[in-house]
Order: C-alpha cells, then structure tokens, then sequence
C-alpha cells in the first residue's frame, strides 16, 4: 500500500521570515482570512538560480516535471556539527546512480530547528567535490535537513556551493524533516514550490512515497 510521507516543517509565526496578522474574520467581515509575510527562504524551501545570480532562472520558471521523481536516501546518522559531506558519504549509491533521479541526505539536523544557534550556524554542508560530483551525474533534487547545503557564516563556501549546484540546474531543497519516518533506501520524492513571480526561491510542500516502485516516474 503506498504511503506519503509529509518531509516538511510547518510555516509557524515567528520562526525565522514568517510572520501573520489578522486580515479578515468571521466575527467582523463574515469570514477568516490571514495576511502572511514569508521570506522566500522560510522554512522547508527551494532555491532558484537567482538567489546567488548562478543563472538566470527564477522560481516560477521551475518545471514541475523537475520537482518530482525517484530518489536515494542517504542515512549519515550520527552526524556531527559541520560535518563535510563527501562522495564517500554516498556508498555504494554513487555506482548504482542513473541521471535525473535525486538525493536526500538524512542527518537528523532538523531536531535543531528551534536551536538556532545550532540549526543554522553549526550545520553539516555539501562539500564541493560532492556539488560537482551532483552536476556531472545530473541529479534532479537534491534534499537536505539544514536550512542550507553549505555553512551560511562562510560568505565564500555558501556562494561557491550554491554557484556550482544552482549552474548545473539542480533543484535544492532545504529544511526537510521527519526523514526517519522513511524505511527505504529509494522512493519517490516530491517538492513543489509556489509560482512566486520572478523570485529567488520559495517555501515548497516536500514529501516522498513509499510502496511504489520509484521507477514508474523516472
């Protein structure tokens, strides 16, 4: 029986770049209606290739047809501060890789989100023999529970990673959670972000299935 798998945080008030008032309400106007504030890197999200000026391409631009297919989990468990994650880190997952399916990288980084001081500054990153190894085997998704694939308090390794991820058309998606809810090694993996015009990302919906066969969607 296949199972969905939700992989994304919920968009709270007051974590970081969220906020929410009041627009309308049932008492008032006859019914409730929200005014939300969202940065467009909020929480579970997706980059475009704007967001380090690595290309052109916006966020709507983004084709669902490259949101959504078979990926392989990789587990990194325990995983320390700043850990650098290496090709090595893929085993024997970087034989078995076809092009155009995408990688998840389970950590259990997203039990820091409400430590910031954790979460974002001491986050383990995407090293760039890994980014480039991406790029040349065309990788579709690549999913990470940080609020980044590189350390953002280094302005030169989060601009050269995202610069060579962004150019090679790799869609990334930060902030993923609840990995450990997922048994596989392979499964479908989906995240589809809003039709933002002209934007540098945004927050998307990420999920995976399970008890299909990922192949039927490559």
């Amino acid at each position: 029986m296949p199972q969905i798998i939700d992989l994304t945080l919920a968009v709270v008030p007051g974590l970081r770049g969220v906020e929410t008032e009041p627009a309308f309400t049932k008492a008032k106007d006859g019914w409730n209606a929200s005014t939300w504030h969202l940065y467009s890197h909020s929480c579970t999200h997706m980059d475009a290739q704007i967001h380090f000026e690595a290309g052109p391409g916006t966020i709507d631009q983004t084709p669902l047809s490259s949101c959504f297919g078979p990926a392989w989990m990789i587990r990194i468990l325990p995983c320390e501060p700043k850990r650098l994650i290496t090709i090595a880190d893929l085993g024997d997952v970087a034989e078995k890789f076809q092009p155009g399916e995408s990688l998840i990288f389970h950590t259990g980084w997203s039990a820091h989100v409400n430590n910031p001081a954790v979460y974002r500054d001491q986050m383990p990153r995407i090293s760039e023999d890994l980014a480039r190894w991406t790029v040349a085997k065309e990788v579709r998704l690549l999913g990470v529970e940080p609020p980044s694939i590189a350390d953002v308090t280094d302005l030169a390794e989060v601009t050269l990673i995202h610069e060579i991820l962004l150019a090679g058309r790799i869609n990334i998606v930060e902030g993923l959670t609840n990995l450990e809810a997922i048994t596989s090694d392979r499964v479908l993996f989906g995240a589809t972000p809003l039709k933002l015009h002209e934007s540098d990302g945004s927050p998307v919906r990420a999920f995976a299935i399970e008890g299909v066969d990922p192949d039927l969607f490559a």
